[in-house]
């Protein structure tokens, strides 16, 4: 016999809810921190199928029946898709003006950030430096330059869609003369992105972006390969300001939350701790060694003492 099973109606209403994505969902989303560069133009929507065409088709004389009910099927199918494509565009106007709200309401609060993070010596630098993908592009003299970092900023224009600047504010150094370095990210009318950033005022002889990238310190504690280009080169580089890694990265991942990665540990301390952990091993089954040698000379000690002793024994039984 089957046994009819009968589902709540609640259970029906909770399933649909939990499979229908919620405005929230949506607007988490398109914040979500995005893997592609934010200036790249926007891929184009399908192509729906024209409508005119597809009734050329059905209305085709001597078609059959099945064929003809597809085509219906087909043209219905387009006419939802077209409406489908509307909401879309709608719920993105809608996800950027929140967006906009919200940018606005954050302000304040990256202000007071700042003003904190002015009070802790070599944030920036540190930041940056346990950041995996911009430590990658630290030479030693650029760490030492960004000692002299005390701010960055990173302000969205105000429709968001056509782009970004970064600041990067420091203070007296040896090595250029400018105050603020910045760099913009624009989106042009034609949908191409662009960049445009400060022209450093290098000092004699300081600048970074023309030392030998072949130049390294042997006992580096961060580094045993060739040193990489200039972290400054960046600010000279306009030549794909669509795919511009480290002004997304700065932007999206570092700019959100510049604390979690100022508090990463020093990894080269860790493995520090963890090499004298293994010395530490390495002694201590050194001792035990020692103690089971120590230990099986004197079962061989007692072997011969036992030995003399019976040889004494037979003497005497001999006499």
């Amino acid at each position: 016999l089957r046994t009819r099973i009968r589902i709540p109606a609640s259970f029906l209403l909770l399933r649909a809810s939990a499979l229908r994505p919620s405005a929230a969902g949506l607007l988490s989303r398109a914040m979500a921190p995005k893997r592609q560069s934010a200036l790249l133009p926007q891929s184009k929507k399908p192509k729906s199928v024209p409508v005119s065409k597809l009734e050329d088709k059905s209305a085709s004389p001597g078609l059959p029946k099945g064929e003809k009910e597809q085509q219906e099927a087909i043209e219905h199918i387009d006419e939802v898709q077209n409406e489908i494509d509307r909401l879309n565009e709608q719920a993105s106007e809608e996800i950027l003006k929140v967006e906009q709200k919200y940018n606005k309401l954050r302000q304040p609060f990256f202000q007071k950030r700042s003003e904190l993070i002015a009070k802790i010596p070599n944030f920036w630098v540190t930041t940056f430096v346990n950041h995996p993908q911009v430590s990658a592009l630290l030479g030693e003299e650029d760490e030492e330059a960004l000692h002299y970092l005390t701010r960055v900023e990173v302000t969205e224009f105000e429709d968001i869609k056509s782009g970004y600047r970064i600041d990067f504010y420091f203070d007296e150094n040896p090595y250029f003369e400018n105050k603020v370095l910045s760099k913009e990210f624009h989106l042009n009318e034609s949908g191409d992105p662009s960049s445009k950033s400060t022209e450093i005022k290098w000092k004699s002889g300081k600048d970074l972006t023309k030392r030998s990238s072949q130049t390294q310190n042997k006992a580096s504690r961060k580094r045993q390969h060739e040193e990489p280009e200039s972290f400054f080169t960046w600010f000279t580089d306009h030549s794909d300001a669509g795919a511009d890694e480290l002004g997304e990265v700065i932007k999206d991942d570092i700019w959100p939350n510049p604390l979690q990665y100022y508090l990463v540990p020093d990894m080269d301390d860790e493995e520090g701790e963890a090499e004298d952990d293994d010395d530490d091993d390495e002694e201590e089954e050194g001792l035990e060694d020692i103690d089971e040698e120590g230990d099986e000379d004197e079962g061989e000690e007692d072997e011969d003492d036992d030995e003399g002793e019976e040889g004494e024994e037979d003497e005497g039984e001999d006499d």
